[in-house]
């Protein structure tokens, strides 16, 4: 189920978010984040995504619009009324790994902007080019030329894909074990009610 935003007045006018009822682990999506195709900013990205905040009333996640930054999609997690210590430990661990997520790829994708353009400046330089012709036009390099800095920046990245790579799937095992028994728990809880209720 999936609620739109424009019945929400003027709370629409601030950032566009959508309201899920399915909670999920963190999307794979989140280890795979590419690299932004926008120019690098001189701003330092945050970890803080936004200030939203949901409706009072709201029973859902809400999911915004990709990061500038990172491209990835802040999340923010509804917190039930009557939150259980492990319903608040599932909940602080996912803030805890969007936050991760966010500050990772941000940081990455400004990297990889900036040593991309580097090279492409480089290359071009090397050829008595500019990075413009004389209609204006931007000048590229060819795809096999792009392929080499493609390689190389992942051959130096290595390490550091393979350590977020063992961290992300710690943290996915970790958010999928506690949703495992906060479903149980619930359940229970609901077992319980319907109980004393008969009774």
């Amino acid at each position: 189920m999936r609620r739109g935003f424009g019945a929400l007045g003027d709370l629409g006018r601030r950032l566009i978010f959508r309201s899920v009822s399915l909670r999920g682990t963190e999307s794979p999506n989140y280890g795979r984040a590419r690299a932004s195709t926008r120019g690098p900013d001189q701003r330092e990205p945050s970890a803080e995504i936004s200030d939203f905040r949901p409706p009072v009333d709201s029973h859902f996640d809400w999911v915004g619009p990709p990061d500038r930054f990172s491209n990835l999609r802040c999340v923010k997690f509804y917190i039930p009324k009557n939150e259980s210590k492990l319903e608040q430990q599932l909940r602080k661990l996912r803030i805890d790994t969007q936050n991760w997520n966010q500050k990772f790829w941000s940081n990455q994708n400004i990297i990889f902007n900036k040593e991309k353009e580097e090279f492409i400046h480089l290359r071009l330089k090397a050829k008595g080019l500019g990075l413009r012709d004389e209609e204006g036009r931007k000048n590229i390099l060819t795809a096999e030329e792009m392929a080499e800095f493609y390689k190389k920046f992942l051959n130096t990245n290595y390490k550091k894909h393979v350590n977020y790579n063992k961290e992300w799937y710690r943290r996915n095992f970790t958010i999928t074990w506690l949703m495992g028994r906060t479903v149980l728990q619930n359940a229970w809880r609901r077992l319980r009610q319907r109980k004393e209720i008969k009774q």
